[in-house]
């Protein structure tokens, strides 16, 4: 009973430590983001190529994804509204429910996926082959160069990309609304405007924010955390990612207590 107490008590300090050494690190980064002096023209080219790989190579994907299941999810729930005779919440249900809580949600899935693990093997692989040594060396501030324009692409991605998941959502709903339901793209319209409540969609919008913020960093200061063995790659990364789907269920739950005070 003892050695599980002990255990549980070592578990319980690693974790609050690791969670204490994440925000610091957050806050150092946070910091830097709204500094003049970061957005030098090294780390703006850097930052565009982010955005770039992030955001525009991925656009095929996420259309067809966004397509697929957004037509899918649509012509489900208009059927179940239809048969129970509750097409009047067709509006709350968009806007309350798809928009601003699982248009997020997806995306931040799919962007984790793709760039999350990417991002977190690039910064292992260069600490094990010391390429951010050799940047230290050259006074290159890995902070403003490597750590900013990722996290600011990551910010900037996702608040982009969920977007752009809604607003093809919307428009599959319009389509499905016009097909089952016989409803005009003009009543449509007014059955959003009058379910939408634009203080979720603020929070809805800063939940993408913090989405983006968290699932670059948190694979940044993992990926960095390697040793020079390469057999400490996908040690890192596995705890990176582990973290960062810990950190996408801890900010969905907030985002949704916040929604409900």
């Amino acid at each position: 009973m003892n050695s599980f107490l002990e255990k549980l008590g070592r578990r319980s300090i690693r974790m609050l430590t690791n969670f204490g050494e994440t925000i610091a690190f957050a806050a150092r980064v946070f910091r830097r983001i709204f500094r003049r002096k970061t957005y030098t023209s090294a780390m703006r080219e850097v930052l565009i190529n982010q955005i770039y790989f992030t955001s525009v190579q991925i656009l095929p994907v996420l259309l067809l994804v966004s397509i697929v299941f957004g037509s899918l999810l649509i012509g489900i729930v208009f059927t179940m509204l239809k048969e129970l005779g509750l097409t009047q919440y067709i509006g709350h249900v968009l806007m309350g429910l798809i928009v601003t809580e699982l248009c997020p949600l997806l995306t931040v899935l799919l962007i984790t996926l793709r760039s999350s693990a990417a991002i977190n093997t690039e910064m292992a692989v260069m600490k094990v082959n010391q390429e951010i040594r050799t940047l230290e060396m050259f006074h290159i501030d890995i902070m403003d160069y490597l750590l900013a324009p990722r996290v600011m692409n990551g910010i900037i991605s996702i608040v982009l990309l969920s977007s752009l998941f809604s607003i093809v959502l919307l428009a599959s709903g319009n389509l499905f609304s016009w097909l089952m339901l016989g409803m005009s793209m003009d009543v449509y319209s007014k059955l959003l405007l009058n379910s939408t409540n634009f203080s979720d969609i603020w929070i809805s919008l800063f939940k993408c924010a913090v989405y983006g913020f968290f699932i670059t960093l948190i694979p940044i200061r993992f990926g960095l955390r390697a040793s020079r063995e390469l057999t400490s790659i996908p040690i890192v990364v596995s705890q990176g990612m582990v973290n960062v789907f810990s950190a996408i269920v801890i900010i969905e739950v907030l985002s949704l207590i916040l929604k409900l005070l």
